[in-house]
């Protein structure tokens, strides 16, 4: 349907351009030679008025702002990103109307996408704010825009699964409890942001296309010798059978907890795949699943590491006969070797209890971390110790607690993987800590409000937003599991210190001082 511009072609032509205003919008009319052009008078980069921009040769209409350039023809960005829209131009008697109907919903979901694409490649957050607006506004669930990403970015990916998709379950959650549409946004936006950050630059890592009949036993084979071409073929026939993650979960957990893999995360992973495809439904199970796949094949296996040799002498030693009660005071301080032990003792013991136990050391170990091994810049490497090589231990047990639950089989893994968490970590702390300041009287609304804090973080760096969130969601799920554990004291408290504690990021005199070292004893 047309509608009158209230303009005539030859007035126009005399002036050059005008703005004209109908149905909300503002169109530029612009004569360039012969020819008459409307566009959106408000440039896609940040909304400053095309009227005032510089028409050059070509039918180029330049942004002084930011000196973006439009082909008129086409409403092609021929220097900067976003297109800019155009709208059908017909002459009745001299007069200007105007096609101002939108474009069909599929047709505005397209151009989302594939802007979506671009920003992606770009990591331009603001860009992916104003594709994902657009989807919102055409009427599509912005969700779609997290699943696309995940499909077109899952092969730039070269060790799989990261903290992007890790976290990306919980954004989506954060963004359901949002009070408004643009904490909603903001929520949407930092997964999408997290994978760019991720895959920039990045080249392309396909999977395996090779489809094999489902078998559990098969897949974990293929898991254990880091066969990935033969655990994806597993995997992809999965997919192809339509087997429910909840029904892979207890397998891929079982895989995820055969070694003290990555430090824990393949066990969160475990976790966090499947509450990311339940959000996001099965257009994303297909690169989530693969990425897991690679992840957890790819994954150190660090109970092979010195420090940690005893643990498999002390998984094969479990025979449940360990009837010793246990309690946090009874792990804290222990080295690995005799955390291990210790666990062992408690073997006959319900697993809840050794559970409890063992995270209770981990609370105490992260709220008496020693800031001196986070500032330090004379350390050895072994020595490069964070606030996040503490985190871990809740989330892994929050997501082994959650994998137990459905193969009690697995618990010894589970519980003397924790032992590793509070023996290796103990090294670390600062045992005469004053910790009264950072008591939590309230938890359920400490959680709340910290959470509603990552809607605006303000935080650089994706990796340390997402532990953020990761860890409130998980500590609030451990709280809901077991509201008298007796750990949830120390632990809010832990969790309070970390998240006002500033975080040293950049070490740029460590990395100085450990390189020249390393060279000088580098034969």
């Amino acid at each position: 349907m047309l509608v009158a511009t209230g303009a005539k072609a030859d007035e126009l032509k005399a002036r050059g351009r005008k703005v004209v205003r109908s149905g909300g919008k503002q169109i530029l009319l612009i004569a360039a030679g012969e020819r008459i052009f409307a566009i959106a008078n408000r440039c896609p980069h940040e909304g400053y008025p095309l009227s005032e921009g510089t028409l050059g040769p070509d039918c180029v209409l330049t942004c002084n702002w930011h000196n973006w350039k439009f082909d008129l023809r086409s409403g092609a960005a021929l220097i900067g990103r976003d297109p800019v829209r155009t709208y059908p131009v017909a002459l009745r008697d001299g007069e200007i109307f105007l096609d101002l109907a939108d474009p069909p919903a599929d047709a505005q979901k397209r151009r989302a996408l594939e802007g979506l694409d671009k920003a992606l490649e770009d990591n331009d957050m603001p860009r992916m704010a104003r594709e994902v607006a657009r989807l919102e506004r055409a009427g599509f669930d912005a969700r779609i825009a997290l699943g696309h990403a995940l499909n077109v970015r899952g092969s730039r990916l070269e060790t799989g699964m990261t903290h992007a998709h890790a976290a990306a379950a919980d954004w989506l959650a954060l963004a359901q409890r949002a009070p408004d549409a643009d904490k909603r946004l903001a929520a949407m936006l930092e997964p999408l942001a997290h994978l760019a950050w991720d895959t920039q630059g990045a080249g392309e890592f396909p999977y395996a296309q090779d489809i094999a009949h489902w078998d559990a036993d098969a897949f974990l084979a293929a898991m254990e010798a880091e066969d990935e071409k033969a655990a994806i073929a597993h995997m992809r026939g999965a997919i192809a059978e339509n087997i429910s993650y909840a029904a892979l979960r207890p397998v891929i957990g079982e895989a995820a907890l055969a070694h003290y893999a990555d430090f824990g995360h393949s066990a969160i992973y475990t976790l966090k795949a499947g509450q990311l495809i339940e959000r996001l439904g099965d257009d994303a199970k297909e690169p989530v699943l693969l990425a897991l796949v690679r992840q957890q094949v790819q994954a150190t296996r660090e109970e092979r590491l010195p420090e940690f040799r005893f643990h498999a002498k002390a998984l094969a030693a479990w025979d449940g006969t360990g009837r010793e009660p246990a309690s946090a005071k009874d792990f804290i301080g222990l080295t690995i070797d005799s955390a291990l032990k210790r666990t062992l003792a408690s073997s006959h013991r319900p697993p809840r209890e050794v559970y409890d136990a063992l995270l209770g050391a981990a609370a105490w170990n992260l709220v008496r971390f020693d800031l001196a091994f986070d500032r330090a810049t004379d350390n050895a490497i072994a020595d490069n110790v964070s606030w996040l090589d503490f985190t871990h231990a809740l989330t892994f047990a929050n997501a082994a607690r959650r994998i137990c639950e459905e193969r009690p089989q697995l618990w010894p893994r589970a519980l003397l993987q924790m032992a590793l968490f509070v023996g290796r970590n103990r090294g670390y702390v600062d045992a005469a800590q004053d910790i009264a300041g950072w008591r939590v009287d309230d938890a359920k609304a400490f959680i709340a409000s910290e959470m509603a804090t990552l809607y605006d973080h303000g935080i650089v760096e994706p990796i340390i937003a997402c532990h953020r969130l990761k860890m409130l969601f998980a500590l609030e799920n451990e709280i809901e599991a077991a509201p008298d554990a007796p750990w949830r004291a120390e632990m809010c408290a832990a969790m309070n210190r970390w998240l006002h504690t500033p975080q040293k990021r950049h070490h740029g005199l460590r990395t100085a001082a450990q390189a020249r070292d390393f060279i000088a004893k580098e034969q």
